[in-house]
């Protein structure tokens, strides 16, 4: 069994006060892989899934994925992460210019501010070395 959404549509509506946007799934599974990437040094207990046991970590990790999906719908971005990365561009006669700054953490992923202090509240970041 693979490990399942940190979660729902409905949660996501109740989050955002107004229903859940069409392609919420989509949404929340992007938003999982950035929150899992966010965490590549978190230890939590975890089932044979992966799924996480602790009620209190779920509620983070959920919280955090709901708020990096209202970062982006309220940037106006889809989850892929392509909005706002030029400053400025123009069709006719085409123009790009500079690249936008990124606010990419450590672990390459830009977690909206929302969702990075959900993970920090819980303990799962900044990531810490732990001896064997």
């Amino acid at each position: 069994m693979a490990r399942q959404p940190y979660t729902t549509p409905e949660a996501l509506a109740v989050w955002l006060g107004a229903p859940a946007p069409a392609d919420a799934e989509r949404l929340i599974a992007r938003a999982g892989e950035d929150i899992d990437s966010a965490l590549l040094t978190a230890i939590y207990p975890v089932d044979d899934d992966g799924d996480p046991t602790d009620p209190e970590i779920s509620a983070a990790l959920s919280s955090a994925t709901c708020a990096q999906v209202e970062f982006w719908l309220a940037a106006g971005d889809d989850g892929t992460g392509a909005q706002g990365r030029w400053d400025s561009v123009s069709i006719g006669p085409v123009s790009l210019s500079g690249r936008a700054a990124s606010t990419a953490g450590a672990s390459g992923v830009e977690l909206a501010p929302r969702a990075a202090r959900a993970l920090l509240r819980a303990g799962l970041t900044p990531g810490e070395v732990q001896q064997w």
